[in-house]
């Protein structure tokens, strides 16, 4: 049986680690950081772990809904989406992914662009 992205590099305890580590590197972006002003960063962490995990093939599962739901109002711009997926490609670098799985991670963030960016 073939392990999943989530089971290769730790499950949740360093999935955790990676998602701390990406929210370092967006709360310093001049670009994705006015996003997160009045977050509650544990909780969002959280959440985001959560979710991270789950595009890794691991156990959590967000509904598209629940992501435009949760997303929508506020007002994502293209460029913010696409600064944040260059952040979280830099930090799956800083922790030794393999390429191939990467890609798969952005691949799965890609797809679900349309429920995370601001509808025109």
């Amino acid at each position: 049986m073939k392990s999943t992205i989530f089971q290769r590099y730790g499950g949740f305890a360093n999935v955790s680690r990676v998602v701390m580590s990406f929210y370092d590197k967006v709360l310093d972006s001049p670009v994705a950081s006015p996003y997160f002003a009045n977050t509650n960063m544990k909780r969002l962490i959280d959440h985001q772990t959560k979710f991270i995990a789950q595009v890794m093939g691991g156990p959590a599962s967000y509904t598209d809904d629940q992501l435009e739901r949760v997303h929508d109002h506020l007002g994502i711009t293209e460029v913010a989406f696409m600064e944040t997926m260059g952040l979280l490609t830099e930090t799956l670098e800083d922790f030794d992914f393999a390429d191939d799985d990467i890609r798969h991670v952005e691949n799965e963030m890609m797809n679900r662009k349309n429920f995370i960016i601001a509808k025109r």
